[in-house]
């Protein structure tokens, strides 16, 4: 008999998770999507980091602290960030520049995130990300999508993307991820 064989098999979940992110629709069919499954080891780099961002943020950025517990109760993580290779070309304005050529030429901001990129990116990980947490669901996987854990990676170096996302699974009898305090 094997008890609790439901946590055996979050790793591949996981995977499969990432897979729904990988074959997400994207813009002019350009996959700037990067992905990645958090080993056990880094899960501790990312929390550590959350935490000495709290520290280093106004006092309204304590919710870090809050969410590396949840990061080191999870039973997986998976990050799903975006590294943008160009813009799609329309001159649309929504990056803040009148065109895609100037916006492409204006200096990268680094911090928790490196912008400004071309707003149909971030609509391809929006989608990303959203069928990723969908088929965590259809697993029955308790989620939650963290800024804070993608700010993690960026600033640990854990992930080369211009903006990053971080997604804690769970599987345990209550939804860890609900009545955080």
């Amino acid at each position: 008999m094997i008890l609790n064989p439901e946590s055996e098999v979050l790793e591949t979940l996981a995977k499969s998770i990432l897979l729904a992110a990988r074959t997400a629709p994207k813009a002019k069919g350009v996959d700037d999507i990067v992905t990645a499954l958090v080993e056990i080891p880094d899960i501790e780099v990312l929390a550590s980091t959350m935490e000495r961002l709290a520290e280093e943020k106004s006092a309204g950025f304590a919710f870090l602290k809050r969410d590396a517990a949840n990061l080191r109760n999870a039973g997986a993580a998976i990050l799903i960030g975006v590294k943008t290779s160009g813009a799609a070309g329309l001159d649309c304005g929504a990056c803040g520049s009148e065109t895609c050529a100037e916006m492409l030429n204006r200096q990268k901001i680094e911090g928790d995130f490196r912008g400004p990129n071309c707003m149909l990116k971030y609509v391809d990980l929006g989608i990303a990300i959203g069928a990723a947490v969908a088929k965590a669901k259809d697993f029955c996987i308790d989620n939650r999508v963290m800024y804070s854990i993608g700010a993690a990676a960026r600033v640990s170096g854990l992930l080369d993307a211009d903006v990053v996302f971080g997604i804690p699974l769970s599987v345990t009898g209550k939804n860890i991820f609900f009545d955080r305090k």
